[in-house]
């Protein structure tokens, strides 16, 4: 078959759902652009391939949590010393949420993460760890028992959400304020209900209370009642019961409930 010169180039070019006219009409169809052997791989990075690699990634998560049953978002930093007050904190939440009749759900890291995951274990229940991929690998700690790792952050978040009941929240950097934050706006714009977040540290969020207060809710960029969105607690029963106060827990398919926490 001849190849087509310019001059038999058309007018309008229909790829599929996409109209190309004048100039940005590509040569050849695609069908030839995916059997020409001599075509180099740099197509695989271009950004409707990635929407694949997305799609993929939507499809893999959805999968493998969508029979976990009830669970709680739990929120940390991954630099949370084994020694520490608030590693053993993490650790009793965890058995807490599961004898509550929830599973935990982590970003899969180690401090804060790890340490809600030990505790899911270590009382028998549902122990999930949703990993990102990092320029510093840190992989999934020993005590995840279904583990998924990511590409993208957004889809990541998006599991956290969905498959979660509500957020407690341990003292955390910017991965930990993110998902925070995201949260907040998707309670507040009511993208999703009877969401209770709970913030664990009134001494180290406290700061971050006061300003939200005196200076976001005091210059008008917020309403006040939206400092009604979270709770502050320094007491893992009282944690417990503020983030499963409003949510009925369901029957897990495996040994027991999930929580979910990230990094």
């Amino acid at each position: 078959m001849a190849t087509p010169q310019a001059a038999d180039v058309p007018e309008e070019q229909r790829l599929g759902p996409v109209v190309r006219r004048r100039e940005q009409i590509q040569p050849g169809t695609t069908d030839q652009r995916l059997l020409d052997t001599k075509s180099d791989s740099s197509w695989v990075h271009t950004d409707p391939w990635r929407v694949m690699r997305i799609q993929s990634e939507f499809v893999e998560g959805f999968g493998a949590l969508a029979e976990l049953g009830s669970a709680i978002s739990v929120f940390g930093s991954a630099r949370t010393g084994p020694e520490s007050f608030e590693y053993q904190t993490g650790v009793e939440l965890g058995k807490a949420l599961v004898e509550a009749g929830f599973a935990v759900i982590t970003g899969g890291g180690p401090g804060a993460m790890e340490a809600a995951n030990k505790g899911a274990r270590e009382a028998g229940g549902v122990s999930v760890g949703l990993g990102i991929e990092l320029p510093f690998e840190q992989g999934l700690n020993r005590h995840v028992d279904i583990g998924v790792n990511f590409r993208y952050f957004f889809v990541r978040k998006t599991m956290f959400v969905k498959y979660a009941q509500g957020f407690v929240v341990l003292p955390g950097g910017l991965g930990t304020l993110d998902e925070l934050f995201e949260a907040l706006t998707l309670v507040q714009t009511r993208k999703v209900t009877r969401f209770p977040i709970v913030l664990f540290g009134r001494e180290y969020w406290s700061g971050l209370v006061d300003w939200l207060r005196d200076t976001v809710v005091a210059q008008g960029k917020c309403a006040a009642k939206d400092l009604l969105l979270f709770h502050v607690t320094d007491d893992v029963e009282e944690a417990v019961a503020l983030v499963t106060k409003e949510t009925e827990p369901r029957r897990h398919p495996g040994p027991g409930p999930a929580v979910a926490i990230g990094s």
